[in-house]
């Protein structure tokens, strides 16, 4: 094998090796983000169920409307 063949061999086994690595990391972050979107919605529709709930119990209605009083 020539000098030039070998060194364009390796310099792209070169860049294969930090593709994959960087592909690697990015698949790391993207599962860590579902997870997070997924407790997100699970959290979400939670708050949604008490916010319902509060709304069917009338909890809140015997607060006065007025103004705070920054206004």
């Amino acid at each position: 094998m020539s000098e030039k063949f070998h060194s364009t061999v390796v310099e792209l086994q070169e860049k294969i090796m930090f593709q994959q690595r960087a592909l690697d990391e990015l698949n790391s972050v993207v599962l860590q983000q579902q997870s997070e979107i997924i407790r997100l919605g699970r959290e979400l529709k939670s708050l949604r169920s008490l916010v319902q709930q509060s709304i069917e119990q009338g909890v809140g209605e015997d607060l006065p409307h007025e103004k705070p009083p920054h206004y």
